[in-house]
């Protein structure tokens, strides 16, 4: 559940970063494939014109809540019984949900110290290869992260 929330603050602190000055370009490469990058390795190379604007950062953090809340919404409707009637929230029992709170809480905690703690923070590539965090992305996963805590924590 947290991989997917980093996921969804990291796209939202990228895009929050600003408008875009570099070009991007569209080629195609030995293979065929086509790639598109802001340094072509040989002309001839497309130009795109690409805009982008500033993201109001409060708003892709609701969004990116909406959308963990969401997806939480959806598991536990996956998860109900074959006999459950629609709409209808399934028998929980009580000790097993206050476990649940309990060590998700345990979870948020622990890595909003780590976020604080830590000066800087990676995402991991395709490739296995580490991409570290900007400021700006590092302010908007530990938001995220205190964010998560206090839900999870409540």
């Amino acid at each position: 559940m947290f991989k997917p929330l980093l996921l969804l603050t990291l796209a939202a602190a990228s895009l929050a970063a600003g408008t875009a000055a570099a070009d991007v370009y569209k080629y195609t490469d030995a293979k065929g494939n086509t790639q598109f990058t802001d340094k072509p390795p040989s002309l001839p190379a497309e130009r795109l014109n690409v805009k982008s604007q500033r993201t109001d950062a409060v708003a892709a953090q609701e969004r990116s809540e909406a959308a963990v809340k969401r997806a939480a919404d959806s598991s536990a409707r996956n998860n109900a019984p074959a006999n459950q009637p629609p709409g209808q929230p399934p028998p929980a029992s009580p000790e097993k949900t206050a476990q649940d709170k309990a060590d998700g809480c345990t979870k948020a905690r622990e890595r909003y110290d780590g976020y604080m703690k830590s000066q800087r923070l990676y995402e991991t590539g395709k490739d296995g290869e580490r991409r570290y965090l900007s400021d700006t992305e590092l302010d908007a996963a530990r938001a995220s992260a205190k964010a998560s805590m206090e839900v999870m924590c409540k």
